[in-house]
C-alpha cells in the first residue's frame, strides 16, 4: 500500500529553469541600459564563462556530488557547515564577479566594474523571481491529507532553504525535507533515499518518487527499490536504460496513477 510521496523540488515543483532565465533577462537588460552597448549574447557568454570557472574550481567533485549547478553557484552564498561549503563560500564572490566580467568581454565589453554590478544584480533578480509550476499548490492540497509528503532536494542548505523562504507556501505541505548538502550525499546516491525512507519509517515500496530528473531522482529511486514518476513536461527523449515506473507530463497525471495504486 502506498503510504508516502516523494518529491523533487526544483523543476518539479518550483520552476527554477524559469527562475534563473528571469534573473539572467533582467540582468542582462540592466547592463545594455548601464553600458549603452548590445548584450543580447550576454547570457550565452557568461553561462560559458561560468561554466569554465565552475569546472576548474578545486570544489567541483564536491558541487557535482550535493547537485549544484554552476548557475546555482552564481546566486549562492553557501554559508553552511563542512569545509568543502566554506571552500565553496570564500569561492563564490569571486567566481560570481568573473563570470560576469569575462561574460562582458566575450561580447567586447571590458568593465570589470560593471562585472561586479551584475554579479551583485543578478543574485538580487534571481531572489525576486520565484515561480511555482501553476498546479502545484493544487496537486499537494490533493495529496496532503491523504499521503506523508517528503521533500528531497539536491543542493546547499542556505540556497534551498532560500528558495523555500521566498516560496513560503511550499513548506507546510511537507512531513520531512531532505537537503543532499546536509545530508552528506546528493541523488542519485541511493543513501540518501534510504534516508529519506529511515525518516519516514516507511519501506520502499510504500513509496512513490516524483521527480524531473531521470540522472538523479528517477535512477536513483530505482537504486533504492522505489518506484519512480518522471515528470516530462519538456518531453525529453526517453533514456536508453534509465527506465521510470511511470512517466507524466503534468503533476495532475498523478492522480490516475495513484488511483490504480
Amino acid at each position: 500500500m502506498l503510504k508516502a510521496i516523494f518529491f523533487d523540488l526544483d523543476d518539479t515543483l518550483l520552476w527554477d529553469k524559469k527562475s534563473i532565465e528571469t534573473a539572467f533577462e533582467k540582468t542582462c537588460q540592466y547592463a545594455t541600459q548601464a553600458s549603452g552597448a548590445d548584450c543580447s549574447e550576454l547570457e550565452d557568454a557568461v553561462r560559458a564563462e561560468a561554466s569554465i570557472l565552475y569546472s576548474g574550481h578545486e570544489t567541483y567533485p564536491f558541487a557535482q556530488m550535493i547537485g549544484i549547478n554552476p548557475f546555482e553557484g552564481l546566486w549562492g552564498t553557501f554559508d553552511d557547515n563542512g569545509a568543502d561549503f566554506q571552500k565553496m563560500k570564500a569561492f563564490a564572490p569571486n567566481y560570481q564577479r568573473e563570470a560576469w566580467t569575462r561574460g562582458l568581454q566575450r561580447i567586447g565589453i571590458d568593465n570589470p566594474i560593471l562585472g561586479e554590478q551584475l554579479a551583485r544584480y543578478f543574485a538580487e533578480a534571481r531572489k525576486n523571481s520565484p515561480f511555482v509550476y501553476e498546479e502545484t499548490y493544487r496537486v499537494l492540497d490533493r495529496l496532503k491529507p491523504c499521503y506523508q509528503l517528503l521533500l528531497l532536494t539536491n543542493g546547499s542548505p542556505t540556497l534551498q532553504n532560500t528558495k523555500l523562504e521566498i516560496t513560503p507556501e511550499i513548506t507546510p505541505y511537507f512531513d520531512h525535507i531532505v537537503i543532499s548538502g546536509a545530508f552528506g550525499k546528493g541523488k542519485p546516491d541511493p543513501e540518501i533515499f534510504r534516508y529519506a525512507l529511515s525518516k519516514s519509517g516507511l519501506a520502499a515500496e510504500e513509496v512513490l518518487m516524483v521527480g524531473d530528473n531521470l540522472l538523479t531522482d528517477i535512477i536513483g529511486a530505482e537504486q533504492a527499490g522505489i518506484r519512480s514518476v518522471w515528470i516530462n513536461r519538456e518531453q525529453n527523449p526517453a533514456h536508453d536504460t534509465i527506465i521510470p515506473t511511470y512517466e507524466i507530463r503534468h503533476l495532475e497525471e498523478l492522480f490516475p496513477i495513484l488511483e490504480e495504486l
